[in-house]
């Protein structure tokens, strides 16, 4: 963080407006059908119904099964703290597999536009596959489909696009099951009867509109007097995300008795301002961030959950996927896939292969992750 950069930011708008009524889905969130989960661990919850393969499908892909593949993944952006380590995962499993190059490359902001012109130049060049995180579920889907159409695989990570645009969507958690997680600590944190606030990449970011559209539902459904003030945008930018946090901690002043952070920038960043603003122990701040990230305010008690799920095992999880499906023993219609020191993973939702349960990183805990 900068703080001589972020001074000249304090006296910035919010980019994002406000709820207009508090009883309608929160701003940043999607407007797709929600499936909360049950409010206890003992509680049965609905099971969604078995969905088909809703997947595409590469045209005329070579037979490489079992031949050296190169892949090419291209995240949100480069060069921070998460997707450093979904890089990892993939280089640790392209030398577990012995038979794949996989090379990391995008955009330094998080624009759809860049992340586009990266991937249609991958497809020019020629590559056997591509990885990919979303910064746009539809913006991105055309040049995906041209991926596909050229006989190049395509498998998602992280942020998913429209499924009909790549094979396979590997989903680090549930979005139920993340929202739970954030709910449940902001309500053991803040109070049952608290306000709070979001602080999210931007309202088109598809996996942070999934987790706030079923965290609403959660929080109706589970803990109905958290009271939500507004959600912001941030743009996964730091100064941005430590602006917009101390932001709403001045306009909001003691109604404000918590932040999530829905991004590894904006959480962090929160907890800074929270930090600066002299008020750990009074605004709490749940987020999803990498635990190096978040070690120094979970050591100083200012933050004591920070939820998220390995992204050195997602990177990893999708490469063995983009394996699998170049191999062929990732077809429509498989209830699982083998993904090596994971084990088995399973799909869900069609066309998506489930990664696991969010897991919390804690004081007693954090120390144990280097990431």
């Amino acid at each position: 963080m900068k703080l001589g950069l972020a001074a000249a930011f304090l006296g910035a708008t919010l980019l994002a407006g406000t709820a207009s009524a508090a009883d309608k889905r929160w701003d940043g969130a999607d407007d797709l059908p929600v499936n909360p989960l049950a409010c206890s661990a003992g509680e049965a919850s609905a099971a969604p119904a078995a969905k088909p393969y809703d997947g595409g499908r590469a045209t005329n892909a070579a037979d490489k099964s079992g031949k050296p593949i190169t892949l090419v993944d291209v995240p949100k952006l480069i060069g921070i703290g998460y997707f450093n380590a979904t890089s990892k995962g993939m280089q640790e499993a392209a030398k577990a597999l012995g038979n794949v190059t996989v090379k990391t490359d995008g955009p330094t902001e998080a624009k759809i536009d860049e992340q586009i012109k990266f991937i249609d130049n991958y497809i020019t060049s020629g590559v056997d596959g591509i990885l990919f995180a979303a910064n746009d579920p539809v913006a991105i889907a055309p040049v995906l489909k041209k991926a596909l159409s050229k006989g190049i695989h395509v498998v998602g990570y992280d942020a998913n696009s429209t499924p009909d645009a790549r094979e396979w969507f590997v989903n680090q958690a549930e979005f139920n099951g993340i929202a739970k997680a954030m709910i449940d600590s902001m309500a053991k944190e803040a109070g049952e009867d608290k306000s709070f606030a979001i602080v999210t990449s931007t309202f088109t970011t598809p996996n942070q509109a999934r987790w706030i559209a079923e965290m609403w539902a959660y929080a109706q459904k589970c803990h109905p007097k958290l009271k939500w003030l507004e959600t912001v945008e941030a743009q996964e930018d730091n100064n941005l995300s430590f602006n917009q946090a101390t932001t709403l901690i001045n306009k909001h002043g003691d109604k404000l008795a918590g932040l999530f952070g829905m991004t590894s920038v904006a959480t962090p960043a929160s907890a800074e301002a929270v930090t600066k603003a002299k008020l750990c122990g009074k605004v709490a701040v749940v987020g999803l961030a990498t635990p190096n990230a978040m070690k120094p305010y979970v050591n100083a008690d200012c933050v004591k959950s920070v939820v998220l799920w390995n992204p050195v095992d997602l990177g990893y999880a999708a490469t063995y996927v983009m394996r699998a499906v170049v191999d062929g023993k990732l077809k429509p219609g498989a209830t699982s896939v083998e993904a090596g020191k994971l084990g088995k993973l399973n799909v869900v939702n069609g066309s998506e292969v489930l990664l696991g349960s969010p897991f919390i990183f804690t004081k007693q805990n954090i120390k144990d992750f280097d990431f």
